[in-house]
């Protein structure tokens, strides 16, 4: 509750912000000059020092290309998070406070679309995660498929992909008591066929201000993965944004004591390029 109200305020501030700013919107570069390429680079920090101690770090990399041909997309995240926990010290035996790493995962993927005709294209699209702390140690998929843009505009943009994949994934190590102490016993990897779809949808609220949701969907007979991003971002000049963003992934098939669904809150600053 507490996490929603906070993502609450933040999205109405950086809404009041967007429309105070767009009275003096900034010009947009043109794609077009360059092939239709467009990017756009990510970046949070926060650390804290004294009763508690935690440091937290995000990146993300977006790079896009749509012209009459290509639709093309490649993106690269990564993150990382220390927090303090106590643990016992060996030599005295009490117990002290430890910066211990939490979260740590990056993923990677792209997709090449060949339009067929201004709306629809054909897709192959490829995507890799690892995570150390998440239902799935690495997973990787390879898709094909049929994309179509059903709606664009100034303001709007509405695309959908859909297609079979190949997906390949191995669940997160479990931990079993040998002798007292506990031990990672490493499973096996898993392998199976899975329906791939994605929506993105973009809508800019004013000059300065976009939203964008997009919602990835891996399903096989083992495991069902569901990932939905939407961020709402505020542009302080043509290059520099402000964004507030929220991620949501869920993982049918995990192990015993692993939760089915991670949520990640990001407020970030953004260079498009």
């Amino acid at each position: 509750m507490k996490k929603t109200l906070m993502a609450g305020a933040l999205l109405a501030a950086l809404v009041s912000f967007g429309a105070q700013a767009d009275d003096a919107p900034a010009p947009a570069a043109n794609p077009a000059d360059n092939g239709g390429w467009t990017g756009s680079g990510e970046f949070g920090f926060a650390s804290s020092y004294g009763n508690s101690r935690s440091e937290n770090i995000n990146a993300k990399l977006g790079l896009s290309q749509e012209n009459d041909l290509w639709k093309n997309n490649f993106f690269l995240n990564g993150l990382r998070s220390k927090g303090e926990v106590q643990v016992v010290d060996q030599s005295t035996g009490a117990e002290v406070g430890r910066l211990t790493t939490t979260a740590n995962r990056y993923d990677s993927g792209a997709s090449v679309g060949y339009k067929l005709d201004p709306r629809s294209y054909i897709v192959t699209a490829a995507r890799y995660e690892h995570d150390d702390f998440g239902a799935n140690l690495w997973q990787g998929i390879v898709s094909v498929g049929y994309g179509y843009i059903a709606l664009k505009t100034e303001r709007t943009e509405l695309s959908f992909e859909v297609g079979p994949g190949y997906k390949r994934y191995r669940p997160a190590d479990l931990s079993e008591d040998v002798g007292g102490v506990p031990v990672k016993v490493q499973q096996d990897s898993q392998s199976e066929v899975v329906g791939r779809g994605l929506i993105n949808y973009k809508y800019r609220i004013t000059d300065n201000t976009a939203l964008e949701d997009t919602l990835l969907l891996e399903a096989g007979s083992k495991n069902k993965y569901y990932q939905n991003d939407i961020g709402l971002s505020v542009s302080m000049t043509r290059k520099m944004a402000l964004k507030l963003g929220y991620q949501v992934r869920y993982n049918s098939d995990v192990q015993i004591n692993t939760k089915h669904t991670d949520t990640l809150l990001t407020t970030n600053l953004v260079y498009n390029f």
